[in-house]
């Protein structure tokens, strides 16, 4: 059991600097378990702490991991150049905490984006050595044939290597033939990735939405630019 005073607490969450956490106590603006709290020095157990901050909830995270639901026109970097950065898609303090994206999705990309200060986390994921699944859904500009699909899951070249890349798994989707939709799984990340392996079997990617990270899948209910928290186990999983 670890016991924290509730200022630290609020400031590991990122809720401000020490002494403004200290104020929001000071000023009734924070309660746990419905009970409002005015000593900033008070002490709580923060496995499984649940903090109330302006009638918010917020579950305490010794490492914070979250899932986007990313939008199109935003960019996977703390400093965009040409979109707003999918970081202001996010509360003021998981900003402060300095959450950043696993891997990057391209500005008119959409779906399951992972953000974390969990810098280990971030490099189990990303590391090529790894092989992380990723499933993407994809629409093409012309129709999908077995010819294409074989091709993606044998290897393709990309024109910055000569050696091939490889599909997991790639199948049409959208039923019957003369379907435009596929469905493809990579274990590595390399730049424009999907659209350059769709591009050298002669198509071209007109859409693409990842639907989901190894085991974390982008739930139905979650709309674009929103996000849920992700534990862990989930995320390694």
């Amino acid at each position: 059991m670890t016991a924290v005073r509730l200022s630290q607490i609020l400031f590991s969450q990122g809720f401000g600097s020490r002494r403004e956490c200290a104020a929001r106590v000071l000023t009734g603006r924070v309660s746990v378990a419905g009970r409002e709290c005015d000593d900033p020095d008070e002490t709580f157990d923060t496995e499984g702490l649940v903090f109330s901050v302006d009638g918010r909830d917020w579950p305490y995270h010794d490492k914070a991991i979250v899932l986007l639901h990313k939008p199109a026109g935003y960019e996977c970097s703390i400093k965009p150049r040409h979109h707003p950065s999918v970081l202001s898609l996010l509360p003021s303090p998981l900003r402060v905490r300095g959450l950043q994206p696993v891997g990057r999705l391209d500005a008119d990309t959409t779906g399951a984006l992972l953000l974390t200060d969990d810098g280990t986390l971030i490099h189990r994921l990303t590391s090529p050595k790894h092989h992380v699944p990723k499933i993407y859904e994809v629409t093409c500009k012309h129709p999908v044939d077995e010819r294409q699909l074989a091709a993606l899951r044998a290897g393709v070249v990309l024109d910055d290597d000569p050696a091939p890349v490889r599909a997991a798994a790639a199948e049409a989707t959208g039923g019957g033939p003369g379907t435009c939709t596929l469905r493809l799984t990579l274990t590595e990340g390399k730049y424009h990735q999907v659209k350059r392996m769709v591009a050298a079997v002669g198509n071209r990617v007109e859409a693409l939405h990842r639907s989901a990270i190894g085991a974390v899948t982008l739930p139905t209910g979650l709309a674009p630019g929103q996000w849920c928290w992700i534990d862990r186990h989930t995320a390694l999983a």
